[in-house]
């Protein structure tokens, strides 16, 4: 069997400047099942008040539940919790299964498993894998700032690569660019697919509810160098904020700035409010748009997802528009392959330095 959370945890090597460095207690360890993990807070100015906590994982391929609403079965997570800080992401709820809270800690708290790479290579090689399709970026982004630090995708990328393993990337981060022409050599051997998270491109409402994301035109630059290399790239207008991005206008605009990028697809999708960030989307929206706070009670009043008149209507909306600016109005099911030009090398030149782009 596959799936399983981390079970044995070793501590890790690694040694950074201008950071403290904790060992669990026996209680920490026993939270991620593992007899130690490592601690690191950062005090530098990109990482400023985060802590890693590295783990050696015992399994990277996580099973999805046969009851969930997604559309693959398999996943690789190299990370828990997320620096972009969305405060609205749906995964928020599994900190609290590591006795943190889903609030601030999801943001600053961040497990690493720093074995993902070797792992991966190791599952895929059992002969109980059949080659299944496996989503990265569903769960938290494999492509967040951490990921500078760290470098876990292009190991990642490489084992799925050699082993023509199917897979998909679903990501806000610029920094997938700096794994471009490995996603490439992937391409030429198996089936990829690459999609971009962009809900709305209002700059304001940007900076307040994804505070540690790259900014929506940067994010569609992604979608053009992708494009300029031969690799489509569609966009998850995820998620599309009620009263906030909803009005014709703005969606307008944001279907024609996905339009622009030379996105081949675009897949609305409205905001829902599991537990765990339903608490954490009400507090923000107390703090920013109070007078919307009565009207998100009554459109969530029967649960996490807004009510299934008001998801078809943002979906008539923008599949209207991106007809009318010339997309198809749903992410392709199968991941387009390019043609191979010639064969690609089996080793991946590491760069010493870690790599952090821009948010802005």
């Amino acid at each position: 069997m596959f799936y399983s959370e981390p079970e044995h945890i070793e501590e890790a090597s690694m040694r950074w400047d201008h950071l403290a460095e904790n060992p669990a207690t026996a209680r920490d360890a026993a939270l991620f099942g593992a007899e130690t993990v490592t601690s690191r807070t950062f005090d530098t100015p990109e990482f400023h008040g985060m802590t890693f906590h590295e783990i050696r994982a015992k399994s990277i391929l996580n099973r999805v539940p046969g009851a969930s609403r997604m559309p693959f079965e398999w996943t690789v997570n190299p990370y828990r919790g997320c620096t972009h800080a969305c405060v609205y992401c749906f995964a928020r709820k599994t900190h609290s299964y590591l006795d943190l809270d889903t609030g601030h800690d999801f943001d600053s708290q961040i497990v690493v498993k720093i074995n993902a790479p070797e792992l991966l290579r190791r599952q895929l090689a059992s002969p109980r894998w059949h080659g299944e399709h496996i989503a990265m970026g569903t769960n938290v982004d494999c492509y967040q700032r951490a990921e500078g630090r760290y470098r876990l995708m292009p190991g990642i990328i490489t084992a799925l690569r050699d082993h023509a393993n199917p897979f998909s990337i679903l990501t806000k981060g610029t920094l997938i660019l700096r794994d471009l022409d490995l996603i490439r050599q992937a391409a030429e051997v198996t089936e990829v697919g690459i999609s971009v998270s962009v809900g709305f491109t209002d700059q304001e409402l940007w900076r307040t509810v994804e505070p540690g994301t790259p900014a929506p035109e940067r994010r569609l630059d992604i979608v053009r160098a992708f494009a300029d290399r031969g690799i489509g790239c569609g966009v998850l207008m995820a998620p599309v904020l009620p009263f906030l991005s909803d009005h014709p206008d703005r969606l307008r605009a944001t279907v024609r700035a996905i339009a622009a990028s030379g996105a081949t697809s675009v897949t609305p999708l409205v905001l829902h409010l599991r537990p765990g960030a339903r608490e954490w989307y009400m507090a923000w929206l107390e703090r920013h748009h109070p007078h919307l706070v009565r009207r998100y009670e009554r459109l969530y009043a029967e649960g996490a997802y807004a009510p299934k008149w008001y998801q078809r209507r943002i979906t008539r909306q923008v599949h209207e528009l991106a007809r009318e600016y010339g997309m198809g109005p749903r992410l392709t099911e199968l991941p387009r392959r390019i043609p191979v030009s010639e064969p690609a090398p089996l080793e991946v030149v590491r760069d010493p330095t870690p790599t952090q782009l821009t948010l802005l």
